[in-house]
């Protein structure tokens, strides 16, 4: 499947504000949208979606920036709000932040690997590039930025590792308890910005940017979500911007940190596999190696297993006595 060939953008877009629209009123039975809006491609199509859908006025954009947020997202998410004549408010989550003890329970792991750590120091978490050249396992490096500036990097042990992505991923909880609060106060649902690759790859928090009431661009890939910035106008500045997890305080694309591949590589491989192309046809589509398709298929489905986990919702136990197993619902986060 050629997804820049089949796919009809605003054909898409009409039908995802209609949904929208339809979804808000029954079964949600809300007023309007929340979105967390962070300066990237994925929040800028949501909100211009809930615009498209709601009006301006039944719209409530939510920057969510801490101290260690590029400056440029907050500055990038506050102006395309201001372009739709959304509402925004600015919600800096650090002072929360550091209650939780989010950076401090961090720090701690990364001085187990650089004890040096300190004021002054950034840091980032990445995976193997190169995909396409070799074959590398999904193993995580710490890279810290000394203050001259200087990097140095080692992998990481299991239980730093741990304990890092359990302390960053405090941002995301706390951002998602933002998005309630304004979404209750308003009677209005709050609306996801998660694309395929991200859900489908396990590239969320769970109970974090996974907690939302509507998933409207879950089921797009992001080569997809690009086209869909264009029909709606989103600003070059955005569609062009280099995405990023705006999570870790050295900088870390979202390629680097997970993905492994640029996303028109990732993209159209994966759609072709999952139309069922042989190898050998997705390798003359695409003009990768038959090794580097299989490759490719190995990383995204092994992702996809052992982030399984994320996408299960709570499972429910019958009542004693009954002879039903535990109930399981997909998750829609």
């Amino acid at each position: 499947m050629d997804l820049l060939r089949s796919f009809d953008p605003e054909a898409e877009v009409n039908r995802l504000a209609n949904r929208l629209r339809a979804d808000l009123s029954t079964p949600l039975h809300r007023r309007g949208a929340v979105v967390g809006v962070s300066g990237g491609v994925d929040s800028a199509v949501v909100l211009a979606l809930c615009v498209r859908a709601l009006g301006a006025s039944r719209v409530l954009a939510v920057l969510l920036p801490e101290r260690e947020s590029s400056p440029e997202s907050a500055a990038l998410a506050s102006a395309w709000a201001e372009q739709l004549g959304v509402e925004a408010v600015l919600e800096d989550i650090t002072q929360a932040l550091e209650g939780a003890g989010g950076y401090a329970r961090r720090d701690s792991a990364i001085r187990r690997v650089f004890p040096e750590y300190g004021e002054g120091w950034r840091s980032k978490i990445t995976l193997p590039g190169g995909l396409l050249d070799e074959e590398t396992m999904n193993i995580f490096s710490l890279t810290v930025v000394d203050p001259s500036g200087s990097e140095h990097r080692q992998r990481i042990p299991p239980s730093a590792f741990s304990q890092i992505v359990a302390a960053s991923n405090f941002k995301q909880r706390l951002r998602m308890a933002m998005l309630y609060y304004h979404a209750e106060r308003l009677n209005y649902a709050v609306v996801g910005t998660a694309n395929k690759d991200e859900h489908d790859l396990g590239f969320f928090v769970k109970h974090g940017d996974a907690g939302v009431d509507l998933a409207p661009i879950q089921h797009l890939f992001k080569v997809q979500v690009y086209r869909l910035a264009e029909v709606l106008g989103v600003p070059a500045v955005i569609r062009e911007r280099t995405p990023t997890s705006d999570t870790y305080s050295a900088g870390s694309t979202q390629e680097e940190f997970f993905f492994r591949l640029p996303f028109d590589v990732l993209d159209r491989v994966w759609a072709a596999w999952e139309e069922g192309i042989p190898g050998p046809e997705i390798a003359g589509r695409t003009g990768l190696t038959e090794e580097q398709v299989e490759r490719v298929v190995k990383d995204l489905l092994g992702k996809r297993r052992t982030t399984e986990y994320l996408r299960l919702a709570p499972l429910v136990y019958p009542p004693e006595g009954s002879s039903d197993p535990p109930g399981r619902e997909s998750s829609a986060g």
